[in-house]
Formats: C-alpha cells, sequence, structure tokens
C-alpha cells in the first residue's frame, strides 16, 4: 500500500474527528417567550388570547398578547414581558 495513501487518509480521518466533535459541542442558545415586543406580522406563534392561530399574523406592534421566541435573558431589556397576560 502507499504511504502517501496511508498518511492522506490519516489525516482526513483526524479533520473529519475534530470537526465532528466541535459540531457536536454546539448547543442552541436557551430561548424564552417574549410577550409584547412585536412588530406586526412577525409573531412565533398564536398569541395568548387566541384570537389568531399562528406565526406572522400580529395585526399591531408591540401586542401584549403576542409573542416571539428571544435569547433567555433578553425579553425585559427589549421591552417585553415573560408571563402571559391574562386571556381578553
Amino acid at each position: 500500500m502507499n504511504k502517501r495513501l496511508i498518511a492522506t487518509s490519516t489525516l482526513a480521518s483526524v479533520l473529519a474527528l475534530a470537526a465532528a466533535q466541535a459540531q457536536a459541542g454546539d448547543k442552541p442558545a436557551a430561548k424564552e417567550k417574549c410577550f409584547g415586543n412585536v412588530k406586526a406580522g412577525q409573531n412565533d406563534c398564536a398569541p395568548a388570547s387566541g384570537s389568531h392561530s399562528c406565526a406572522g399574523q400580529a395585526k399591531v406592534d408591540n401586542d401584549p398578547q403576542d409573542w416571539r421566541f428571544v435569547a433567555k435573558g433578553t425579553c425585559e431589556k427589549l421591552g417585553g414581558s415573560t408571563k402571559a397576560p391574562e386571556k381578553k
């Protein structure tokens, strides 16, 4: 067997293993629902009130019933609330 082929295969295996381990360590950032900080048409799902069925259907900006996912710990900084408002 060719020594160059063996060396190249070994190097490729090591690089592939290193790349796989780097990706395995990547965890998605923690997210939380943020109510009242949504632009019209940019909500992530149905509002707390149930006035529409899903994402992208918010009618007005900053409706306290509509929500979107934001990075954990940033909702209040953005002017929203992590607590769902009471149903209307």
